[in-house]
């Protein structure tokens, strides 16, 4: 595979685990353990995937996701938050803030192995996507925009997930699942 999954947790030992789980399915893993290290990292090359803890020394994975999403060069990095913060509250937060899928410690790393390869399939299929125009409606998949009558609508990530499913699959019957 190859991809580069940046790694930030300050817990050492399961930021350790998750490198070791990642490598093993053939991903190349920068690892930090403070968000200001991550961050100078992220300003020389721009990873494939992150996977950010939300309570961080220095630099909260939040404000760290909010600055990937941000920077044009980094804007549409797949990120998961990997995080002790459960409440339904906090997931939100870390939705709503531009993460795209929050898995909650302690969690399986098979689990979390998986996550990692359907976000980055989505993530590359998501980028070979060409634009769409239907009467007064335009959906552009690769920057995730959305258009009607030339007035941008903001979408969830799975709503408009949702609606390039159904503009793909135009005129067919889907099923729920």
């Amino acid at each position: 595979m190859g991809n580069r999954i940046l790694v930030v947790d300050d817990e050492k030992e399961i930021a350790d685990v998750i490198e070791l789980y990642l490598k093993n399915e053939g991903f190349e893993v920068e690892k930090f353990y403070t968000g200001k290290d991550a961050l100078v990292s992220i300003e020389k090359a721009a990873p494939d995937m992150a996977l950010l803890d939300v309570m961080l020394p220095e630099e909260c994975g939040i404000e760290i996701l909010q600055k990937l999403r941000k920077n044009p060069m980094t804007e549409r990095v797949p990120v998961i938050m990997a995080t002790a913060k459960t409440s339904e509250y906090d997931k939100i937060n870390g939705l709503e803030s531009g993460a795209d899928d929050y898995i909650a410690k302690p969690f399986s790393m098979m689990e979390m192995v998986a996550r990692v390869k359907a976000l980055l399939r989505r993530s590359e299929f998501n980028s070979y996507q060409s634009d769409y125009t239907i009467d007064n409606l335009y959906v552009c998949p690769a920057k995730h925009i959305v258009k009607v009558d030339g007035k941008e609508v903001i979408l969830t990530l799975k709503e408009f997930e949702m609606l390039c499913l159904l503009i793909k699959n135009k005129g067919i019957v889907l099923t729920r699942d």
